[in-house]
């Protein structure tokens, strides 16, 4: 729009530059036609009027350098009405000039702008290449570690095994050496039956009387099992010492144990727990089994039983106490 205005500035002043001219001349070839009128009427004018005709001279020569001096004025008017618009026009060139100087100057700026994008970008480029790398390394790392992982994992496992296996061998040593002290124990103790330790007669007439006055004549009607009799109620025997000493595994012989009579009850001592008669002894039974026979104490039917091996299809119930 502003080249649209000076453009139009331009062309009015130039319009006016050439007008101002034509219309000069043409009012000065009107004063030449006027003039030789003047000049072919002066000699009748000047015969009639030879004075007056001399005074009006200077006046008309004053008027014609006035109509000549006139053009000259327009143009020195049309001249300084197109100067502004030379002056805008030069002011935009000016502008101008400075703008695509100003683009100039800021054009390397630009430029280095730009060639630091391009160098931060590849900087980053180079960084995540980098990073990469290092994680194709650790993958691999890892990958050479794995096997040291697994053949570590395996070696604790054998490890373990190893111990399982050793202490299973041991609690299998300390089995069969239990076994064998409960062996010689039941060796020593049928030897100690066999060679029957010399016992006073008032020792003898004592437990003879106590186990006689037990038996039973109708075992049928007078035995009472635990179940029968409320429950079991006394001490128990742990279960890895019961599993050690008794059961039908583990027989012994009363003869040659301590003895002792409670509340007219026999009692003897295994094993350092102390047995309690509570049930009658089948009348059926040898005389003096309880010095003859191998019996065992099992736990059946919530409860303790003495068994004859003799005849192991009757349980005496008894109880049993520190």
């Amino acid at each position: 729009m502003k080249v649209i205005g000076i453009t139009s500035t331009a062309v009015l002043s130039l319009l006016l530059g050439i007008a101002a001219p034509a219309y000069a001349q043409q009012d000065q070839q009107g004063a030449k036609q006027d003039h030789p009128q003047q000049q072919h009427a002066q000699p009748q004018h000047q015969q009639q009027q030879p004075q007056h005709a001399q005074s009006q001279q200077p006046a008309q020569q004053q008027q014609h350098a006035q109509q000549q001096r006139q053009p000259a004025q327009q143009q020195q008017h049309a001249q300084q009405q197109q100067k502004p618009a030379q002056q805008q026009q030069h002011a935009q060139q000016q502008q101008h000039a400075q703008q695509q100087q100003r683009a100039q100057q800021q054009q390397p700026a630009q430029q280095q702008q730009h060639a630091q994008q391009q160098q931060h970008a590849q900087q980053q480029q180079r960084q995540s290449q980098n990073n990469q790398q290092q994680h194709a390394q650790q993958q691999q790392h890892a990958q050479q570690q794995q096997p040291a992982q697994q053949q570590h994992a395996q070696q604790q496992q054998r490890q373990s095994q190893n111990n399982q296996q050793q202490h299973a061998q041991q609690q299998q040593a300390q089995q069969q050496q239990r076994q064998n002290q409960n062996n010689q124990q039941q060796h020593a103790q049928q030897q100690q039956g066999n060679q029957r330790p010399q016992r006073t007669q008032e020792q003898q007439r004592v437990q003879q009387s106590a186990w006689q006055q037990h038996r039973s004549q109708s075992w049928d009607s007078d035995h009472r099992n635990w179940q029968q009799r409320g429950g079991y109620n006394g001490y128990r025997i742990p279960d890895d010492r019961f599993r050690g000493y008794f059961g039908q595994d583990h027989g012994f012989r009363i003869y040659g144990l301590p003895f002792l009579v409670v509340g007219g009850y026999p009692r003897f001592q295994y094993d350092g727990y102390w047995f309690s008669m509570v049930d009658p002894w089948p009348g059926y039974w040898a005389n003096d089994w309880y010095d003859t026979d191998d019996v065992y104490v099992t736990y059946v039917d919530n409860g303790y039983y003495l068994f004859d091996r003799r005849y192991p299809n009757v349980g005496i119930a008894i109880s049993i106490s520190m």
